[in-house]
């Protein structure tokens, strides 16, 4: 089973770059797995397998970014938001 946090190490390390994803949705493997492909550094957190208060507070931060609350959401810098698997945004947003 996927860890409901952790970081990934990459070379792109210019950005602070924050994905909120589910363990369960395609569409975030495929876009965390485009972010490893990259090799851009990121903190991840898995909604779905966060549970109580934790849960709660995090689905609140994300919806400061994408108020549908919808996945995977990405923030960058805490400027950008990206959501949706959008690789043109991302690579855009990211100076890839």
């Amino acid at each position: 089973m996927a860890e409901p946090r952790g970081s990934v190490s990459g070379i792109h390390q210019e950005h602070r770059v924050k994905f909120y994803g589910l363990s369960t949705c395609i569409w975030c493997r495929k876009t965390r797995q485009f972010l490893e492909d990259e090799k851009v550094a990121f903190d991840f957190v898995y909604v779905d397998l966060l549970q109580g208060d934790e849960r709660e507070a995090v689905k609140d931060e994300i919806q400061k970014w994408n108020p549908r609350l919808s996945f995977p959401t990405i923030v960058i810098d805490e400027t950008t938001c990206v959501v949706g698997f959008k690789t043109d945004e991302l690579k855009e947003a990211l100076g890839l």
